[in-house]
């Protein structure tokens, strides 16, 4: 996973454009089922509309002794995403509207974009910007906007059943490690991991442009998602060794909460647990009202509580190592394990079944009797089949109606063969 980070590491990616075709060309080379599509600049999703794309050649600074300094070529996120072309003599006075630095982390290059508002800006150490001195400062910046397409890149793993365990991660970062090529990566060794084994239910991985991106996703795909979707989760920031993370779907007490909890909890080193509030990823497009799908994360450290969140220090070793991916990557696979091993009984009717034509429930209703052995099974019957809404699991709802494991099992096998659920 580390080695594949490195190789991601130098292209420059943006919500669309040549950066992010090439990565998912490097990611179908791990794994050949990777489908890549596009949505087209212009196309109506939703109240947005996707832009033109942007093409760079090159961007710089030279300051008045001639010296070049924030060179595109030397590292991408010099320039401010979507900056428009110009080529233009400043005063530093004038420069300095246009630069972008953090005095709070003045070895770190920030990341700026500016995809829906043309504008232009420098992104520098603000060590460097510190040293700038009076005079005139040439910028040039070669780039221009055209009619484009937003690649993205969707695996799906057909099981047993239609039910879906969805995965969302995003390509559209350039030159940051754990904010962003940690999630596609942990994605696409996932894939392998489940290729390779029997699966009960299918799985659903995209990689696609933040925000924008899933947006056209789910504008296209809604309905099958509505339809299918059982968990999901975003994949992103999981390649540190700091701590853990969680944070909670819009409803927080959803499939996708409920098992990823069971997992979380049992983690013994340093958790945080943060609240939908905290959000900031694309749980934002897949919780929003109208949509409200079961998503929600496991992360390391949560985007944007690290420093280098957004920098040029977002690197390999210093923020992601192999061995921080690596406890995602069991992380995950043991929620994928918990999920294989799972039934989520859902009831064929609407209201509660005649239990009495499947003999069932007793044809004298004597309420005084209910203590009697039989009416107590009849009662722990009716209780098994009221959680049987397809999203809680037979063990969930074993747990909430107080049954013993076993008994639990019987109810449930006696009502798959009475054709009353379904799974």
């Amino acid at each position: 996973m580390l080695n594949l980070i490195k190789k991601l590491l130098p292209i420059n990616r943006s919500i669309m454009g040549k950066g992010n075709l090439q990565t998912l060309k490097i990611l179908k080379e791990y794994n050949k089922n990777l489908k890549i599509n596009y949505f087209k600049s212009g196309k109506k999703i939703f109240d947005w509309k996707i832009p033109n794309e942007w093409i760079i050649k090159d961007s710089y600074i030279l300051t008045p002794d001639n010296q070049k300094i924030c060179d595109f070529k030397k590292n991408n996120l010099h320039v401010v995403g979507y900056s428009k072309k110009i080529k233009k003599n400043l005063s530093l006075k004038d420069l300095q509207k246009n630069l972008f630095s953090l005095n709070h982390s003045p070895n770190a290059i920030p990341y700026i974009t500016s995809y829906y508002k043309k504008n232009w800006g420098f992104c520098l150490k603000h060590s460097e910007r510190r040293k700038l001195k009076k005079g005139i400062y040439k910028v040039f910046i070669n780039s221009k906007f055209v009619k484009g397409k937003m690649h993205y890149g969707e695996i799906y793993i057909k099981g047993k059943l239609k039910k879906e365990i969805f995965f969302s991660t995003y390509i559209c970062h350039p030159s940051m490690a754990n904010n962003e090529l940690s999630g596609p990566t942990l994605a696409i060794f996932l894939s392998k991991f489940l290729q390779n084994k029997k699966r009960r239910y299918s799985y659903r991985i995209v990689f696609n442009s933040e925000t924008v991106g899933s947006i056209a996703y789910i504008n296209k795909n809604l309905p099958n998602l509505k339809k299918n979707l059982l968990a999901g989760y975003i994949l992103t920031c999981v390649g540190d060794e700091r701590s853990f993370s969680f944070l909670p779907s819009r409803e927080g007490n959803t499939t996708s909460d409920r098992f990823a909890l069971k997992t979380f909890n049992n983690i013994k080193t340093k958790k945080n647990y943060y609240s939908w509030l905290d959000r900031a990823s694309d749980e934002r497009q897949y919780c929003s009202p109208g949509v409200n799908l079961p998503i929600c994360s496991i992360m390391r450290s949560k985007y944007g509580s690290y420093k280098e969140y957004h920098t040029s220090l977002d690197t390999v070793g210093r923020v992601v190592t192999a061995k921080g991916l690596n406890s995602c990557f069991k992380v995950y696979k043991k929620i994928i394990k918990d999920f294989e091993k799972s039934y989520f009984p859902k009831s064929k009717h609407k209201c509660e079944p005649f239990m009495t034509k499947y003999k069932l429930y007793p044809s004298i209703n004597n309420r005084s009797n209910w203590v009697l052995p039989s009416e107590i099974e009849t009662r722990n019957i009716m209780n098994f089949i009221s959680w049987c809404d397809g999203k809680h699991s037979l063990d969930e709802i074993a747990k909430k109606i107080e049954l013993k494991k076993n008994l639990a099992d019987k109810i449930f096998k006696v009502l798959l063969k009475k054709k009353i659920i379904e799974i």
